[in-house]
């Protein structure tokens, strides 16, 4: 960068408002592990996040991830729209156009494979308000939404959860005109010059969301049938001897960090994804807990392995009604 778009602590502090919902925040790595991959990381001690660092970020000498919802309200400023795959900037387009109609004014930010579409909330919305706004729209427009469905592809929405306890992080997204640590780029939001304080004057100019709108765009909405977050189930002590499904039969472990074996996603490699081979993390402690953290469900896993979850049905008649009870 030029030292006359050096970013000041004046523009960290507008970033802030605009983007900052709640102190802990994500770091990707300067240099990349042996698979090329930029990782992110909470700093140490679970360090606060400060208008200084804020302002790194803008310099370009540091990539921050931030967070969307808040655990402490369960609410977002703001909703992003991530999209990574053919033809996803026209998904995008579609949304912006149709939200626009509700009065709506999405930001279209690019990515390094696709592109973002953000969205600003007069003040923080219920997370829960939100993504049945968008989760809705979305079906009605027929843009495809990862895991809905069996997608392995698709748009993501962020905040990724209605709610979270007290000492759950959620799922973090890169911070916005930032430089990108693996291309090296800064990724500009469009329909302003690219320079910070256009970006930011840009932003600050958007309409927001009240939330006696977001009541009245979701009045008679419920959050689709298939996006619903299903009952956690509680799993018997781990007994390595039980004759029960281990994905550690079936796939091989690239490597171990943090608790977890990682190693390539069956349903990514299926899609042409995961090149870097480490999008699927498996407890250590217990193999039967694994999750793709670009978004592919267990079914689609486990179908990609070629070994389906057996889906239970219950016989709906009287006799087998009268027995459950």
């Amino acid at each position: 960068m030029n030292g006359v778009d050096q970013a000041t602590m004046e523009m960290a502090g507008r970033y802030f408002d605009l983007f900052v919902n709640r102190l802990a925040y994500t770091m990707q790595s300067h240099k990349p592990n042996g698979n090329g991959k930029h990782y992110y990381y909470r700093p140490r001690n679970d360090r606060r996040l400060s208008l200084e660092t804020v302002r790194e970020h803008l310099n370009g000498q540091l990539t921050i991830g931030i967070y969307a919802l808040n655990p402490r309200t369960q609410r977002s400023k703001w909703v992003a729209i991530d999209a990574d795959y053919e033809n996803a900037l026209d998904d995008l387009l579609k949304l912006q156009w149709e939200l626009r109609q509700d009065g709506v004014e999405g930001a279209l930010e690019k990515s390094r494979r696709g592109a973002h579409l953000w969205i600003f909330a007069d003040k923080p919305l219920l997370a829960r308000h939100c993504r049945i706004y968008i989760y809705n729209l979305a079906l009605r427009l027929k843009v495809p939404v990862k895991g809905g469905s069996g997608l392995a592809e698709g748009i993501e929405i962020f905040p990724r959860q209605d709610q979270l306890e007290p000492h759950e992080f959620g799922n973090g997204i890169r911070g916005p005109l930032g430089v990108h640590r693996a291309t090296g780029k800064r990724y500009w939001f469009y329909g302003a010059d690219y320079h910070l304080e256009a970006q930011l004057s840009y932003l600050e100019r958007l309409r927001r969301i009240t939330e006696a709108e977001m009541g009245r765009f979701i009045t008679g909405l419920e959050m689709p049938e298939e996006f619903r977050r299903k009952p956690k189930i509680e799993l018997p002590p781990y007994d390595p001897t039980r004759r029960e499904f281990r994905i550690l039969d079936h796939v091989r472990p690239t490597r171990k960090r943090s608790g977890n074996y990682w190693t390539q996603c069956p349903s990514c490699a299926e899609q042409g994804r995961d090149q870097g081979g480490d999008n699927l993390a498996i407890s250590v402690a217990d193999p039967r807990k694994y999750k793709c953290w670009a978004g592919c469900t267990k079914e689609m896993i486990r179908a990609a392995l070629g070994h389906p979850i057996r889906v239970r049905r219950q016989v709906q008649n009287e006799f087998s009604v009268s027995n459950a009870r």
